[in-house]
């Protein structure tokens, strides 16, 4: 029996310890889809990516430190995925075989799965109404004795905050997250965890969802002037049917910015008469009712 193929075959396998690592090769890149917080009874895909000239690539288990699955590339070669139906949280990291040897291990993944206990509470205090550029405080809390609460934000950005949990005067356990400053360009919305430390990648179920209404002006637009405009501001003639209405262009007006232009109809100056108002006292009134403005044009 030739020794040589058997040789080649444990030198090219990841599983063993024969494949020499080579640490010329760049380190791969491991991530999940859709993402690293799924919820229990779920599945997840695990990618890793190497280089166009990977051979194989192998998922490990950084607890057995041992390969859980290998796969070979999809084109064009430099990435493998892993579908993990049964999933249990964990941290994760992945190698890829090349001709010239084993990469050194990529960054470690660390896989939450949800579900383990009951939701907690989330809520604002004093109230969700937050004025923008202002902080808020989230208090989550619950009954289940959990050591930790995680809060995160929902979106792109996936921020999230942790916190040891304290008990409260009703027996229940609670943290108390100070976030801000909050503005109004994008929702702010929020759900919280609990878990316990020997168990960190095991959490509850998510809380019921917390978005916070920003009130206040935003920033950056142009205020109108302020206080009500009187009619005599603006001389106009008493209309008549067939006639329009006439500013006199010397009205008064307050001074503003040359390149400023805007209108404003204040209802302090709109008014609406149920007489029209008569020339002479013997004129009877129209069978209509007429409205009156002030417009100030600046």
């Amino acid at each position: 029996m030739s020794i040589l193929p058997a040789l080649l075959c444990l030198g090219l396998s990841l599983g063993q310890k024969t494949c020499e690592q080579n640490g010329i090769l760049p380190r791969p890149t491991i991530w999940a889809e859709p993402g690293p917080v799924i919820p229990h009874g779920s599945s997840v895909t695990i990618w890793c990516q190497g280089t166009l000239d990977a051979q194989e690539y192998s998922l490990y288990d950084e607890q057995m430190n041992t390969p859980l699955d290998t796969q070979k590339p999809l084109e064009p070669r430099d990435k493998a995925k892993f579908f993990m139906k049964d999933i249990y949280a964990g941290t994760y990291y992945c190698k890829y075989l090349s001709p010239v040897g084993c990469s050194e291990h990529s960054d470690t993944l660390e896989l939450v799965v949800t579900g383990f206990y009951r939701k907690p509470r989330l809520s604002a205090l004093p109230s969700p109404v937050v004025t923008s550029g202002g902080n808020v405080t989230l208090q989550c809390d619950s009954w289940e004795g959990f050591e930790r609460f995680i809060l995160t934000k929902e979106g792109e950005d996936n921020i999230s905050w942790t916190l040891d949990t304290q008990s409260n005067l009703s027996g229940q356990v609670q943290a108390l997250f100070t976030v801000g400053p909050i503005n109004s360009s994008h929702k702010w919305t929020f759900r919280c965890y609990g878990y316990f430390r020997k168990y960190p990648n095991e959490w509850s179920e998510p809380s019921d969802p917390l978005e916070l209404c920003i009130s206040g002006p935003i920033g950056g637009s142009l205020p109108p002037p302020t206080g009500p405009i009187s009619t005599a501001d603006a001389a106009m003639k008493d209309p008549h049917p067939g006639e329009s209405i006439e500013l006199d262009p010397q009205a008064a007006a307050p001074v503003v910015p040359e390149d400023v232009t805007y209108a404003q109809l204040n209802h302090l100056a709109l008014r609406r008469e149920t007489n029209a108002l008569p020339s002479s006292p013997s004129e009877n009134p129209p069978d209509k009712p007429s409205v009156y403005t002030a417009l100030a044009i600046y």
